[in-house]
């Protein structure tokens, strides 16, 4: 069996001597200790050295991409096809183009990068003619033009570009902010109003930079800043404003702020043209689909060109927004429908109930577009404009759905019809009026009399009674039903009492009306002695708690004494 060996020097073709060895794998790196048992294992049968670096560049560039150098392709039929013999290679891939094109069978296995992890240790005793220090050098010098060669020609190198440059933007846009805040803030406490007047950050600083102090506005000619009645209105302001006076330092290093917002805005504006042209370069199609600030933010957020084409359409929908789907899919709860994608024009300008919709077509349709700008050879944008003129298509169906028929044929537009008042003139229905009798509020004197006679009637019976009942009570509850006859006295007196108030008042109020009186019903006695006992029950328990209030304060007093 041979073996092709890939060195920085040259070719190496070694001959296996024994065969029966390479069956023990794991015992294999001891027969490669020394040079001399390497030797025992392995011969060199032919050596294939390069010229200079440049050759040794373009045969292992050839080895990566999978392809047979010719330099390669002469030794192998040079030596291996008259050996006749299997050929052991250390990449399946290389394995497969030799025997696809030069019919040699080739090996590759475990034992086999075991065999070459041994003659590359032993590698200075096994190739004779080459010192170790031309074997480092060739190395270094391989390693770095190779490095050169993959950087120069590597498709990421200009995703690279887009990348920074998308990051500069952004930290660009916050320092703005910051400084223009500060800005706004540090002059406000000289000159509040020109604030409220110039919304416009950048003009606002150049105002301030042209002016200065707040006494200048007068005679400072702001014509080329402001239009005429904005600049009217900021020379009255100055005249009445509210604001501090500051020193001249001060002014000096707002000044020297504002100069600096104004230069990085013009640097922000030459960035972002600058990516403009270097995206409609590398992505045209993505460009035409989401724009140049969504898709070189897609690109730097997958890393590459090429690694954003190797994503699903649902990947780049909800691409930015991994937080939001991790913490949806914890608790269980709607997953979100769209990340940085959502910043794109067409899901702007959609209504909120299709937006998920817009968002899953545009992505599905982005990616084709990413992935025809990464692998395709054509750099024209006709794709992405078909793509995008599709989807302002479907848009416009979308919206205009609710307007038209849901029966019928669905394309005629739904007609509305004249709306005209009709006014009814409704009547008074007396049929939902209550059937009560009516009878006055107001009572004569004579029913009062009648009424209170009543009463007094019944009040006498019931003491006879409770006379009666008292003769067959036992003796020691006696006491008690003369305590009740006492109560009961005491509340006739006061409802005659009450009763003659009533007809007072009754006097004072209205004369005698002359309405037929109405029949209502004499309220029965036991209902008052209930009610009269009850409060003289009230009464009593009001005493006991004032006497035990006192009797506690009486306490509290001795105790403080």
């Amino acid at each position: 069996m041979l073996v092709l060996f890939e060195t920085s020097v040259g070719y190496a073709i070694f001959k296996v001597l024994n065969e029966k060895k390479l069956q023990e794998v794991d015992s294999l790196w001891k027969e490669f200790e020394t040079p001399e048992k390497a030797n025992k294992i392995v011969k060199l049968k032919h050596f294939e050295k390069f010229q200079d670096t440049a050759e040794a560049l373009a045969a292992f560039t050839a080895l990566m991409e999978g392809k047979i150098n010719k330099q390669l392709k002469k030794v192998l039929k040079k030596i291996v096809k008259e050996a006749h013999e299997p050929l052991a290679v250390a990449d399946a891939k290389l394995g497969g183009v030799i025997k696809e094109k030069l019919n040699l069978s080739c090996i590759h296995s475990p034992v086999v990068n075991e065999l070459m992890r041994g003659i590359r240790s032993q590698m200075d005793g096994l190739i004779p003619g080459v010192e170790p220090r031309e074997m480092a050098a060739m190395c270094l010098g391989l390693a770095h033009s190779l490095s050169r060669y993959r950087l120069k020609f590597s498709a990421d190198k200009v995703d690279t570009m887009i990348v920074q440059a998308i990051s500069l933007l952004d930290d660009l846009d916050k320092e703005l902010n910051n400084y223009i805040m500060r800005c706004r803030e540090w002059y406000g406490w000289h000159f509040p109003e020109l604030g409220k007047i110039i919304s416009d950050n950048l003009t606002y600083c150049k105002c301030l930079q042209k002016v200065g102090d707040r006494k200048n506005y007068a005679s400072a000619k702001l014509s080329e800043l402001l239009p005429e009645e904005v600049e009217a209105e900021v020379k009255a302001a100055a005249e009445i404003s509210m604001g501090t006076e500051v020193s001249e330092e001060d002014i000096c290093n707002i000044l020297h702020l504002c100069t600096q917002v104004i230069e990085i805005s013009e640097y922000r504006t030459q960035l972002y043209e600058y990516l403009q042209n270097r995206m409609m370069a590398i992505a045209p199609n993505v460009t035409v689909m989401v724009g140049e600030l969504v898709g070189a933010r897609l690109i730097a957020h997958a890393g590459s060109l090429l690694n954003l084409a190797k994503h699903a359409a649902s990947t780049v929908q909800i691409l930015g927004a991994e937080k939001a789907l991790f913490r949806a899919l914890k608790s269980r709860r709607d997953t979100p429908k769209y990340g940085l994608i959502y910043h794109a024009s067409l899901v702007g300008q959609t209504s909120p109930k299709h937006k998920g919709k817009i968002s899953r077509m545009l992505a599905a349709k982005t990616v084709l577009a990413i992935r025809y700008d990464a692998f395709g050879e054509d750099s024209s944008s006709a794709m992405g404009i078909e793509n995008r003129a599709k989807l302002e298509a479907r848009l416009r169906t979308l919206e205009d759905r609710g307007i038209r028929k849901i029966s019928g044929t669905g394309k005629a537009l739904a007609k509305t019809e004249k709306y005209e008042h009709k006014s009814e003139v409704k009547t008074y229905d007396p049929s939902g009026d209550s059937t009560l009798p009516t009878c006055s509020k107001k009572r004569k004197i004579e029913q009062v009399d009648k009424e209170d006679e009543i009463i007094e009637k019944k009040a006498k019976k019931a003491k006879v009674k409770i006379k009666v009942e008292e003769t067959t009570t036992v003796a020691a509850e006696e006491e008690e039903e003369e305590e009740g006859v006492l109560v009961v006295e005491e509340q006739e007196t006061s409802v005659k009492k009450k009763k003659k108030k009533d007809k007072k008042k009754h006097i004072k109020e209205e004369p005698l009306s002359e309405e037929e009186p109405c029949t209502s019903t004499a309220i029965p006695v036991c209902l008052f002695l209930i009610a009269n006992t009850l409060l003289v029950w009230t009464g009593s328990l009001y005493f006991i708690l004032f006497s035990l209030s006192e009797m506690s304060k009486q306490l509290r007093f001795s105790m403080m004494e």
